[in-house]
């Protein structure tokens, strides 16, 4: 009984795979090898990997072979500070003017509009409108004025925000279209170019005189006939373009009179 237990129990390991019969002798300079290779047909670890493999290139440019082609990549290595202001490792990505809203081509476009209001004005100008124009001019009419002695910020400031809101108000009560604030600040500060070429002359010329009175004058109906032939374009409203330069008018008269007289010295009194 016990003989044929015994049997039965080496006749079972001796046909197990894992456990040969005659033990192999290790030999110098051969690793030992505690277990057989998988077969070639095994699914947990195959012979080949190819889903792991792969070459990495001097640019760290990795090629898959078990990646498919339209999920490969490029890194490129990392340069200096300068190329945070770079598109160059993102593929279709806008460059960073353009994401801040500066397109110099559509100031150009709007300008020149500006500076040649009898042309016929495009009722699509300000689909795409923007401050940086606008916020340019509006730097460089202050600083200008603050060359030839007249700080005038705070007025530019104030006078602005408040004519923008006023004429914002104005044009959604009168169209039926309606505009939003963006564009009207938009319209308002290119139309004001004319004005800041007055400020720029002011630095070389004393304004405060017939020949100030008449550029400032003629400044005055400048921008307001650009700003409401932009207006009149883009909402429809030809009929009320009198109507609506009155108030435009008067905003960028404010502007003339910062430009000629010295506000603010001597208690507040023009000068």
């Amino acid at each position: 009984m016990w003989q044929d237990n015994s049997a039965a129990y080496g006749a079972s390991s001796s046909q197990n795979q894992y456990y040969p019969q005659q033990p192999v002798a290790p030999q110098p300079g051969v690793p030992l090898q505690f277990y057989a290779p998988s077969p070639v047909g095994s699914t947990f670890y195959s012979g080949s990997r190819s889903s792991l493999e792969g070459h990495v290139g001097a640019q760290g440019s990795i090629q898959a072979g078990g990646v498919p082609p339209g999920y490969g990549g490029n890194i490129q290595l990392a340069g200096g500070w300068w190329t945070a202001f770079g598109t160059g490792g993102f593929e279709g990505e806008p460059p960073l003017l353009e994401e801040l809203g500066i397109n110099f081509s559509h100031i150009r476009a709007k300008s020149l509009a500006v500076l040649n209001p009898l042309r016929r004005v495009d009722e699509h100008i300000m689909d795409d409108a923007d401050l940086a124009g606008p916020l340019l001019f509006v730097f460089c009419f202050g600083t200008f004025l603050l060359f030839s002695g007249k700080p005038q910020f705070g007025y530019i400031y104030g006078v602005g925000v408040l004519g923008s809101l006023s004429i914002y108000t104005l044009l959604n009560l009168m169209s039926e279209k309606g505009i939003d604030a963006y564009r009207v600040v938009s319209v308002l500060g290119y139309c004001l170019l004319p004005m800041v070429a007055v400020g720029a002359l002011s630095v070389v010329v004393t304004l405060d005189g017939m020949l100030g009175y008449v550029l400032s004058t003629l400044s005055i109906l400048w921008c307001t006939y650009a700003a409401s032939g932009i207006f009149v374009a883009v909402l429809r409203m030809s009929d009320q373009r009198l109507l609506l330069a009155y108030p435009i008018g008067l905003l960028y008269g404010c502007f003339a009179l910062l430009s000629v007289f010295n506000v603010g010295v001597g208690g507040g009194s023009a000068k």
